[in-house]
């Protein structure tokens, strides 16, 4: 059925995208990540850090020297989801050609994705509580691992003092701070926000939860091949991390600094299945009203999509539920690409990764392939970029993110081609 979704005025004005970061297994910063990501091919390799567990690959990020860009006492603080968030800030912020150091700090606001913050670091003290040496627990322990210092850590480090939050929506956690980002910006309480998410995913409780629930794939013996969004073959989704930032504004305020929006946030929608705590609604119903919901907020109609970031996780499910919303949407959906088939799930981080993506996608007319895409699942109706970027005219296009829970977080972006600067 074809939902129904008339072209509407926009109710609030679009904010601008100025400035970008991205931490990704695809490449390290904004143009090493981008280059990754249009040469679609899969990053996931056999993981040493989880070596002994049903599921023993991921998608990691490239080594950086986290001790010589944070100094020696932050980077031990730090477990691994802040310290990408922490650098995808930094990058982000001087993308948008901002000094922290001029700006109003109790203006500037930042939210966070994280979809269930960290246990990097509590392995070591569960086993010194299960020795009964409690004295022996680090007092670090508990605060670099909780979800709300992506946020905080940022606002620490660059002089942020205005709301500073993390958003839990489990896979649309990223989505799901950026769409709220946009609310602070045009009710007023801020003039700047830094919007995104961050995760690592592949730690080994997180790993051993998620292959005993089957999400999974288990392609042990070709790892770079496991990931494989709307594949006949597909078998589940693999284990990644990163972060994305994006710096966001009022048109007008980008317009008087004198600044070119890398593209515009105009609509954002968000919906819960309320069907199952882990499964998506088979017809992707919810997701369809998150879509819609997107659309009608940015004042556009389908048919002026020409572009959709998928959630394409590469499960059985969850990419059969993406298709049929798409399908309840779209009378012929446009050019579609996942891009965790080049970088695995990033969990609350992944939303932020790919609205990031999509920014650029707009930014360079270019879609990115989703890797591993060999054969289309005959039952997918959809235009799938693979095998090689694709050069596409595009105004419009959204990012879709959906998750546990039945959260589903949509993101419309437009091209910011014809907002030049005064």
């Amino acid at each position: 059925m074809q939902l129904v979704n008339p072209r509407r005025s926009p109710r609030r004005p679009p904010v601008a995208v100025t400035g970008l970061g991205l931490v990704t297994p695809a490449g390290v910063g904004r143009d090493e990540a981008w280059a990754g990501l249009c040469a679609g091919i899969s990053t996931a390799s056999a993981d040493p850090g989880l070596d002994g567990l049903p599921v023993a690959f991921s998608c990691r990020v490239p080594d950086v020297d986290v001790r010589t860009l944070l100094g020696h006492r932050l980077s031990r603080r730090l477990d691994r989801f802040t310290t990408f968030a922490l650098l995808a800030a930094r990058e982000a912020v001087a993308d948008a050609g901002l000094r922290p150091e001029d700006w109003d700090g109790a203006r500037v606001g930042v939210v966070m994705g994280v979809g269930t913050g960290s246990m990097q670091s509590w392995q070591a003290e569960f086993d010194r509580l299960a020795d009964l040496e409690p004295e022996r627990i680090s007092p670090l322990a508990l605060p670099r691992s909780v979800p709300n210092m992506a946020a905080a850590e940022i606002a620490l480090d660059l002089g942020a003092t205005g709301p500073n939050m993390a958003v839990s929506t489990a896979c649309a956690s990223g989505t799901s701070a950026i769409g709220l980002a946009r609310d602070w910006l045009l009710s007023g309480h801020c003039d700047l926000v830094l919007a995104g998410g961050s995760e690592s995913a592949r730690l080994r409780m997180t790993a051993a939860c998620f292959a005993q629930m089957r999400a999974l794939s288990r392609r042990a013996g070709e790892p770079r091949a496991a990931s494989r969004p709307f594949d006949r073959d597909r078998d589940g989704f693999v284990l990644g991390e990163g972060a994305a930032v994006l710096v966001l504004e009022r048109t007008e305020d980008a317009r008087a600094r004198g600044v070119r929006p890398q593209a515009l946030l105009s609509g954002f929608g968000a919906s819960c299945d309320a069907h199952h705590f882990t499964s998506p609604h088979p017809d992707g119903d919810g997701a369809a009203r998150a879509i819609s919901g997107a659309l009608t907020d940015a004042g556009l109609a389908p048919e002026d999509i020409d572009h959709i970031n998928a959630h394409g996780t590469s499960t059985p499910q969850g990419d059969t539920a993406e298709h049929n919303a798409l399908r309840q949407v779209f009378r012929r959906p446009p050019p579609v690409t996942a891009v965790k088939g080049t970088i695995g799930h990033a969990i609350g981080g992944a939303g932020a990764i790919e609205a990031a993506c999509t920014v650029l996608t707009l930014r360079h007319q270019v879609i990115p392939p989703t890797a591993n895409l060999d054969t289309l699942d005959p039952a997918m109706d959809l235009d799938v970029v693979a095998k090689a970027p694709r050069q596409h005219r595009m105004e419009h296009a959204v990012s879709n993110s959906f998750g546990f829970g039945g959260q589903n977080a949509v993101l419309a972006f437009t091209a910011a081609g014809q907002c030049a600067p005064t």
